[in-house]
């Protein structure tokens, strides 16, 4: 049984799925699931895999179903993250626990950094927060030329740039700004230009998500318990790397989950993870194993 609602507020109108019943049947707190630039759709596979649990799942604002009439196009994670307690305020069966994948991951830990009491346990899933990377400067260098190239030559051209700068191993080191641009059509990439400059992935809409800067101080003060994770697949890649270094500024070590950076996702994102496997691990970790 799946309920579909909106939330309106003054700037947006925030749709959220609810996945089972409320109050929930097992007196457990709802699980959110969140991901960004990723809507709920992209938790289709991975919701299933619970269906003793009532599971949140929602649009951000400007994205998928949710509107916004506060004349902005970036994704700002305090923004969301106040709108992901408007939601668990209006369903009114918070503390809730949370899976956040990539830049939910970072909307997730700003809300546990602003409203400590809004989540019991958050199994933050490879956040590309770049400010805590030894090399911050190359990273932020590295992602702006993904940008560029978006501006200049459009999406395919972007997500070819995307790719190569996020399976790079290590730290952007001269050798990886000397390369050629990447040929799109060798992703299989279209290499025609639409026109189109808002892809929230590869556009600026996002900076504000991959250069946030966590409080370290209030995470570390919550008394949510924060559990950083990081794919099987994802070794040495960019966001494997600034997870282990947020687990580290945590005090603990980042907890590997099957597959790859999309790990819980199905066949139908043409880039399919692991969901049972990955949703096996997320039990476990939300029950404290």
């Amino acid at each position: 049984m799946t309920n579909t609602r909106t939330l309106q507020t003054t700037d947006a109108d925030i749709v959220y799925d609810v996945h089972g019943p409320l109050p929930t049947a097992d007196g457990r707190p709802p699980l959110f699931m969140i991901g960004q630039p990723m809507d709920a759709s992209g938790f289709t596979a991975l919701v299933p895999h619970f269906p003793d649990r009532t599971v949140i799942t929602y649009d951000p604002r400007g994205l998928g179903r949710s509107t916004r009439r506060d004349g902005r196009v970036d994704h700002d994670p305090t923004v969301q993250a106040a709108d992901l307690h408007a939601v668990i305020e209006e369903l009114g069966a918070g503390p809730v626990e949370m899976f956040a994948s990539s830049g939910g991951a970072v909307t997730a830990l700003t809300l546990v950094a602003t409203h400590p009491y809004d989540v019991t346990t958050l199994v933050a899933h490879e956040p590309p927060l770049i400010a805590v990377l030894p090399d911050a400067a190359a990273a932020e260098r590295a992602t702006a030329g993904v940008r560029e190239a978006y501006e200049a030559k459009g999406w395919g051209a972007g997500m070819a740039t995307f790719i190569t700068m996020t399976s790079w191993q290590g730290e952007f080191t001269d050798e990886y700004f000397a390369q050629p641009a990447p040929d799109p059509a060798q992703f299989g990439m279209p290499t025609e230009d639409d026109g189109s400059r808002d892809d929230p992935l590869l556009s600026d809409r996002s900076s504000a998500v991959i250069n946030y800067r966590p409080d370290m101080a209030a995470l570390a003060a919550a008394p949510t318990r924060v559990v950083i994770a990081v794919g099987a697949e994802s070794t040495g890649i960019l966001t494997d790397r600034t997870s282990r270094v947020l687990a580290e500024l945590l005090g603990q070590q980042a907890t590997v989950f099957p597959s790859h950076h999309g790990g819980f996702l199905g066949p139908e994102s043409g880039y399919p993870g692991q969901p049972e496997a990955f949703a096996g691990k997320l039990r476990d970790v939300l029950a404290g194993d």
